[in-house]
């Protein structure tokens, strides 16, 4: 991870503050000044572009990480590949509800396991999901054909049923658009390193094993230390999280990084205090001195809006947020299901705050290429969930959740 780092006379401008190794900043002329707590390794910044996929790259962002700790080396894992097959099991799922679920290009982390478990895996070298003369992804036309021809199927024109050709249609839209897939992924064979793969053997090859990745939320209506489906639109798989007291969830979540392990974050980013620009997340006490131009878009697949305020280039107290705030903005909406993104380490700035270190999938857009620092109050506040490896939960812990 490339990071802005202070010259030399700056450091020591600042070693009252106890500051004597190199310090990092979010922008040029910030006063905000980072030093490294825990920086874990992970593969280089990818750009989702114009799609809605964020819940694939950082997903796969966090299974590449994983590798890494587990001595299986760097792999640059198809994000696409997911979404191909994502995409055929969201259409079985949409037409099972007689169209009255979510079809779209978001999904969840849970995504990933599901896929992975029926398919297996690839490279990107095998699957790039660039078949239609791009070098970047944009998937605006397929999304707007699939979803076109999900919602005529739900009104079951033909007799009143669905025919066996609906599958064989669908396919062949993303396939079009991704690349071709064989029906049977035991017949997709490839070459990578020198060894021949399947999806599978490839997977199995990585020791990647699905049931080692748990999700984990915290919020009041459901019991703690019990699992349930979360209700945002994106989860179309119905999987579940486990449920976890607020300061408990945000203990796992330090612990982990401080433990050696990364993780999977899935939060609302609409938020005054998050800039993207500024590679910062905050939760400014007074939110009034920021102004916002422009809009994010729909998808949130780029920086956004741009935020003006003081408060993203001088550290500003900021809210702490209870258990009751945090279930109170998830009732009214207020906390959306919004983007995807892999944590990787923590720094604290000059005043002893703490932030976590946030890998993103916009590809190279501000001064940190593509990371930024949310704040413990901002992750504690807009977290919606995460997705870790289990053995990043303390002991006791794992027992009270019944995890092996």
């Amino acid at each position: 991870m490339k990071k802005i780092i202070l010259s030399l006379i700056a450091i020591s401008a600042f070693s009252y503050s106890g500051i004597s190794q190199d310090t990092i900043t979010n922008k040029k002329g910030s006063d905000y000044l980072f030093t490294e707590v825990k920086n874990l390794d992970e593969t280089s910044v990818q750009n989702q572009n114009r799609t809605g996929t964020c819940w694939s790259f950082s997903a796969l962002s966090f299974l590449e990480s994983e590798l890494i700790r587990k001595g299986k080396g760097k792999h640059d894992l198809s994000e696409m590949f997911i979404v191909r097959n994502a995409y055929i099991g969201k259409a079985e799922n949409y037409l099972r509800y007689y169209g009255t679920f979510n079809f779209g290009p978001g999904g969840a982390f849970h995504d990933i396991p599901w896929v992975i478990k029926r398919f297996g895996i690839v490279p990107e070298s095998a699957y790039k999901g660039l078949n239609y003369g791009s070098d970047s992804h944009n998937h605006s036309e397929m999304q707007g054909m699939l979803k076109a021809m999900v919602e005529v199927l739900a009104k079951k024109p033909q007799g009143g049923k669905l025919t066996k050709s609906w599958k064989k249609a669908i396919t062949g839209v993303t396939d079009a658009y991704l690349g071709e897939l064989p029906n049977n992924m035991e017949d997709f064979k490839f070459d990578y390193q020198g060894a021949s793969y399947t999806p599978k053997s490839f997977a199995k090859h990585l020791d990647l094993n699905m049931d080692d990745y748990v999700s984990l939320t915290s919020y009041t209506h459901h019991p703690f230390y019990s699992s349930f489906v979360i209700e945002v639109q994106d989860n179309w798989a119905l999987q579940s999280c486990y449920n976890l007291p607020l300061d408990e969830f945000m203990e796992v979540m330090e612990s982990a990084i401080m433990d050696g392990y990364t993780f999977a974050w899935g939060a609302d980013i609409s938020e005054k205090g998050f800039s993207a620009r500024d590679a910062l997340a905050i939760l400014p006490t007074d939110e009034s001195t920021i102004k916002v131009k422009g809009k994010n878009n729909k998808h949130y697949s780029d920086a956004g809006e741009e935020k003006i305020s003081n408060a993203f280039m001088t550290p500003v107290e900021e809210r702490i947020v209870t258990q009751e705030e945090r279930q109170e903005a998830f009732d009214s909406q207020e906390t959306t299901d919004d983007h995807g993104m892999h944590i990787t380490g923590i720094v604290k700035d000059q005043k002893g705050t703490k932030y976590f270190v946030v890998k993103n999938s916009w590809g190279d857009y501000n001064q940190c290429d593509g990371y930024f620092y949310a704040s413990f109050p901002y992750v504690r506040y807009k977290t919606m969930n995460i997705q870790i490896h289990k053995d990043a939960l303390p002991k006791s812990l794992k027992k009270k959740l019944g995890i092996k």
